[in-house]
């Protein structure tokens, strides 16, 4: 199963760099040609991780000729990249913890804390709306124990974030097939939890695809809980690949059901091509603006 820790080989890789470097040779800016135009209803980004052999630059470059508004999954070095063609970083790493080990457990707090109060003024000041925070896996810790520890967590960590205008964004993901023993795995744990902690800037991450391999019903639980709900991934079900008619989420519908909500936050591609990536990366962002 295809993850964030392994990445599908590009064949534009090599063009892609020679462009890349001669631009860092001279130091300037490659031209970007006038994005495509959008209808908006829909502000979409990609997830870095899915494009690991596009250089950044060239990945941003691509992003703003389709229309799309920012890169997800950055590292705090490579917020300022997206900006050079009038993108943003639209989810940053910022020190929230790992998948597996995060805010179920009081002893990561500090840590996670210090992080936060370093890195969250400096998303603010990159214009980096979200920043991103992970449960932790059970390691046969009762889901009630791991839901009061999150709550803690998030309740030293909910002023930063207020204070600085930046959302904190916990991530809902599948622990069925690719992260195992995930504590935040549905969606009402972690509405639980935020409800809970009851901050404007503290919310979940909504995986679409995680969430149709735990639970489905997906239109109706995003209409449900939309309130508690930052940001959106997406990714094909099954494999997390294109999002074409090889698999089971009716993409259009789901984004109509967004749009519907008057969300203004950002749906974030984060499927690993299996064909020619940007062109897969083009054909979601069109079935996606709707």
């Amino acid at each position: 199963m295809t993850n964030r820790r392994t990445f599908l080989k590009s064949s534009l890789a090599a063009a892609v760099v020679a462009g890349t470097a001669h631009s860092q040779e001279t130091g300037s800016v490659p031209e970007t040609k006038a994005p495509m135009p959008r209808k908006g209803r829909i502000r979409q980004s990609v997830s870095r991780w899915c494009y690991k052999n596009i250089p950044l630059d060239q990945l941003a470059q691509a992003s703003a000729q389709m229309g799309l508004k920012g890169v997800d999954l950055l590292e705090v070095d490579e917020w300022e990249v997206p900006r050079r063609y009038g993108l943003i970083c639209t989810m940053g790493y910022a020190g929230g913890g790992t998948i597996p080990d995060a805010l179920n457990r009081t002893e990561n707090h500090d840590a996670i804390e210090a992080a936060f109060r370093k890195n969250i003024p400096l998303a603010a000041k990159a214009g980096v709306p979200n920043v991103i925070t992970f449960s932790g896996n059970r390691k046969g810790m009762a889901d009630d124990e791991g839901a009061r520890n999150c709550v803690i967590g998030l309740n030293r960590l909910k002023k930063i974030a207020e204070d600085n205008g930046v959302n904190i964004c916990m991530e809902l993901l599948n622990s069925k097939h690719d992260h195992h023993d995930y504590m935040c795995d549905h969606t009402a744990w972690g509405v639980r939890v935020v409800s809970e902690v009851n901050s404007p800037r503290v919310k979940l991450l909504y995986d679409i695809y995680h969430m149709q391999i735990m639970e489905g019903d997906l239109i109706a639980t995003i209409r449900e809980n939309i309130q508690w709900l930052g940001h959106f991934h997406t990714g094909g079900v099954p494999g997390r690949h294109e999002l074409d008619n090889t698999q089971e989420v009716q993409w259009d519908g789901v984004m109509r059901g967004i749009a519907a909500l008057n969300f203004s936050g950002y749906v974030a591609h984060e499927f690993v091509p299996t064909r020619d990536p940007l062109t897969s990366l083009r054909e979601a962002v069109d079935l996606c603006d709707v």
